[in-house]
């Protein structure tokens, strides 16, 4: 059961909003945000206002029923609609719990995705530009706009990795689903006996940082700059153009070359280590605000199996939430991508629900 004290309060929030909005005394730099939440409440306060008014519509159509001298047919019109009012009543907690859902700060962010081949050889490099291209489709589908950060090419003419930014509207609260182990079941074309291998690549989805989201000083880098390298190791620039940042207090390493411009290659290393850094703290916090708390969708950890695709048998499995699609070809051209998230947006929403409740 919803508090009726947090439903009221929605109300006298918008109520507030408006008045300051109205009144032109709020300044530029809260302006945008206040108006984002004046109108996420405009599409509740209905619902939260006839929650409200549900006690007393009740008892007027109750009073009519109960009524020895009320008509037949306004009777019969009364039960129907007290019926009705029930079932509304049940659509308008749902609303509102969704909406009172503790919310991911990150999840209107871009994301930076990287992905990696695993076990499997040159076949998991395969795999790991197959992923990559999922999620192009995925992206020229939802008209989000992608920018590649890094690839390092495989022999077999796969990716051994491959960084992209993802630039769009609400993108981290789509792909954040899609970090973990992704593992793929099939007969590789160099393989002359028909047998299924298995191999695997990791995905990580971090929410793109700006940096007024995290502070990183100067002192807690060390910048190192040296030649890129090409196959075999020979240098492929004479000049000293890579870029090799590291985050002292946490270890984390960031090495960019594929620019020719040293300039370039720090950005993009930047770009990279300010969100790895970030999300590093933010599993710190999570990890401390519910020590023994797993998720039904998982942990979002890139050492978890989250999915695995068959193809011989055509089909593509989410181990999280146990959901099997028997459409591979379809998911991998980003056709029937929505739905699998879908999926798991709703078990977590239901998780979340569970917990609000």
């Amino acid at each position: 059961m919803i508090p009726k004290e947090k439903v009221q309060s929605l109300i006298e929030k918008h109520k507030e909003i408006e008045t300051e909005l109205s009144s032109g005394s709020i300044n530029s730099k809260d302006f945008k945000s206040k108006s984002k939440e004046y109108s996420d409440l405009n599409e509740i306060v209905p619902y939260a206002k006839k929650f409200l008014n549900y006690d007393v519509e009740k008892q007027d159509l109750e009073n009519i029923i109960n009524d020895t001298n009320t008509d037949k047919e306004i009777l019969s019109e009364a039960k129907k609609e007290l019926l009705d009012l029930n079932k509304k009543k049940i659509q308008y907690e749902n609303k509102l719990k969704v909406y009172l859902l503790p919310k991911d700060e990150d999840d209107k962010k871009n994301a930076i995705v990287e992905i990696r081949a695993g076990t499997g050889g040159l076949e998991a490099t395969i795999f790991c530009s197959d992923l990559f291209k999922m999620y192009e489709k995925v992206c020229t589908k939802k008209k989000w706009k992608i920018e590649i950060i890094s690839i390092s090419k495989s022999d077999a003419g796969g990716f051994k990795e491959v960084i992209f930014n993802v630039i769009g509207n609400d993108i981290y609260s789509y792909l954040k689903y899609e970090s973990g182990v992704h593992r793929v079941q099939r007969v590789p074309d160099t393989e002359t006996q028909g047998r299924v291998h298995t191999s695997a690549a990791t995905v990580a989805v971090l929410p793109e940082v700006e940096e007024i989201d995290i502070e990183i000083k100067d002192t807690d880098l060390r910048i190192d700059v040296f030649r890129s390298g090409g196959p075999g190791g020979q240098s492929v620039n004479t000049t000293d153009s890579a870029v090799r940042i590291t985050h002292i207090p946490s270890g984390i390493v960031v090495s960019q070359q594929d620019e020719k411009s040293q300039h370039k290659n720090k950005a993009k290393a930047f770009k990279i280590l300010r969100a790895r850094v970030y999300e590093s703290e933010k599993r710190k916090k999570d990890l401390q605000r519910s020590e023994d708390r797993k998720s039904q969708i998982g942990t979002g950890d890139r050492s978890e199996r989250i999915r695995t695709y068959n193809f011989p048998q055509g089909r593509i499995t989410d181990h999280r939430i146990n959901f099997t699609l028997h459409k591979l070809s379809e998911f991998l051209n980003g056709e029937i991508h929505e739905e699998m998230n879908e999926t798991l947006r709703l078990k977590e929403q239901d998780q979340k629900l569970k917990e609000l409740n």
